[in-house]
């Protein structure tokens, strides 16, 4: 363990091995080891010419790219925040994650220039601060005019993601900063795969199929990255071009979500026995709920490879190897080592096997707090150990089970949305009275989001004032948080106190259906 962790790290393996490929493009061109270390080398002496110290942020605004993995790389190994945002989201949205994180420069992809303009001028970002990929862009420029050498000084940074809470303004999830060379940080991100039974080398391939913004897929990448593995990007997913991409690059791992599983469920059985998938060791997924029919189809199909695994963006988890879960249908399985997962009651007492409570992971290995929330980060902490809300139960075995989630969380093709956010849009319409959001089944995506309206006194009922509140929306909400359509009532269940009971709106959508959880 002491040899590996010596000569492990994206940083130290490229410099190392600097003509050995690492990184194929979506545009398929294929990146050596030494290239990526410089153009990361480049970025982090651009950041640090630009003022940039330990403890500051850069965010991105970036579509799956060698250039989202430079900045993420270059900023990693001089002490900052990467704070990667959702190129989903609007520019009001965008604004807000700039100025709250504190962003001190920002790279964005000309091709969401709208967005990224809007919200440099609503956050007030330095025009010099802003970054431009792309053919017109001036991130290019930027960094060739860099020493591609080590920066002096290098430290360990970290990620700075931002996860939605149930007040519907988005949270950075911070940890600290470690005193702690970067390569040996690599190291130890490196044997998170382990966990999972990926060893260094050996011919493997990793298949980046999802957006980097989010948390795991930047994780399992950029881990991929650390262990000395090649990594494919997609821009964009399709279920038969990464079928394509297995054949072609024989990939051995990837992070996937289940929605992308029933996509590739969906397409006709000559496509399947068209593509070679024997390279495949380890495919994980993880974000949604998996139906257990899709589950059992994937692992007739690929084998044993198919792992599931249960974590969040403050920390994890737990792992259920296909073995595992076949023997014990809908487990997210054992925590991994170093983890502990405790079912707690509402008073904070420790459950027994076998009784339903929160689901609490140990903070020991992944200590954080929400960026400037004291009240948040105290309140889901209990003896050491934090909840993302999630209501579950331990066999006597410590095989953990998902009862519900976060109360009122919608989940869509495995992306969290939470309804107090579109609630709190759709209650600044001069016609809503009162507002209710919530999940609803969907074929495909699992769930789809419905919005149920009382309107006001005045307010006629009609298919046009639906339409004209979808609008509205449409100005203020990222695509994926858009409501697919509205209802009507006279009178929304709440009682004196006010509170809501979303559940007798949302039971008549789901009846004769078992809602995921």
């Amino acid at each position: 363990m002491v040899r590996r962790m010596t000569e492990l790290g994206f940083w130290r393996l490229a410099a190392a091995q600097p003509d050995r490929p690492v990184l194929v493009d979506p545009d398929g061109s294929s990146i050596t080891g030494g290239e990526l270390l410089a153009c990361a080398n480049q970025v982090a002496n651009g950041l640090r010419a630009q003022g940039l110290e330990r403890g500051d942020a850069v965010a991105t605004l970036l579509p799956n790219s060698a250039e989202m993995l430079e900045v993420y790389l270059g900023a990693m190994q001089i002490g900052l925040y990467v704070t990667p945002i959702n190129f989903h989201l609007v520019g009001p949205e965008v604004a807000y994650i700039l100025a709250d994180s504190g962003a001190k420069a920002f790279v964005s992809h000309e091709r969401l220039a709208d967005v990224a303009n809007a919200a440099v001028a609503e956050a007030g970002l330095a025009h010099d601060a802003h970054m431009v990929v792309g053919d017109n862009g001036s991130y290019a420029s930027w960094r060739g005019t860099q020493s591609d050498v080590a920066p002096i000084d290098r430290v360990a940074g970290q990620p700075m993601h931002y996860t939605s809470g149930t007040t519907g303004q988005p949270k950075g999830v911070k940890r600290g900063l470690n005193d702690i060379d970067p390569d040996d940080m690599g190291a130890l991100f490196a044997m998170f795969l382990m966990l999972f039974g990926i060893e260094e080398g050996g011919g493997n391939v990793h298949l980046c199929c999802s957006p980097l913004y989010h948390t795991a897929v930047l994780m399992w990448t950029s881990c991929s990255l650390h262990l000395g593995h090649q990594v494919v990007v997609m821009d964009r997913w399709d279920p038969e071009e990464m079928l394509r991409l297995i054949e072609r690059w024989k990939v051995t791992t990837s992070h996937m979500v289940p929605t992308q599983f029933h996509r590739l469920l969906a397409l006709p059985e000559e496509v399947h026995a068209e593509y070679d998938v024997s390279s495949l060791r380890q495919m994980v997924h993880g974000a949604a709920p998996c139906p257990e029919e899709v589950k059992r189809r994937m692992i007739d199909w690929w084998g044993d490879c198919v792992t599931e695994y249960y974590a969040a963006t403050e920390g994890g988890g737990t792992i259920a190897p296909a073995k595992v879960w076949l023997e014990r249908p809908g487990t997210v399985g054992q925590p991994w080592a170093g983890a502990e997962v405790r079912i707690l009651d509402d008073d904070g007492d420790q459950l027994p096997a076998g009784e339903v409570g929160t689901v609490y992971m140990s903070l020991a290995q992944v200590n954080f707090e929400y960026k400037d929330d004291k009240d948040k980060t105290e309140s889901n902490r209990r003896d050491g150990f934090f909840t993302v809300g999630d209501i579950g139960v331990l066999d006597d075995d410590g095989f953990l089970y998902l009862r519900d989630r976060k109360s009122d969380m919608i989940i869509s093709g495995g992306v969290n949305i939470y309804p107090a956010e579109i609630e709190g849009v759709l209650l600044t319409h001069p016609k809503v009275g009162d507002a209710a959001v919530f999940g609803i089944p969907h074929e495909d995506w699992g769930e789809e989001i419905k919005a149920v309206v009382e309107p006001i006194a005045d307010a006629a009922v009609s298919d046009e004032l639906a339409d004209e509140i979808l609008a509205f929306c449409a100005e203020k909400l990222a695509k994926f948080k858009l409501p697919k359509s509205v209802d009507f009532t006279a009178l929304m269940p709440r009682d004196p106190n006010g509170k809501l009971y979303k559940r007798k709106l949302r039971d008549p959508y789901w009846e004769g259906r078992e809602r995921a959880i």
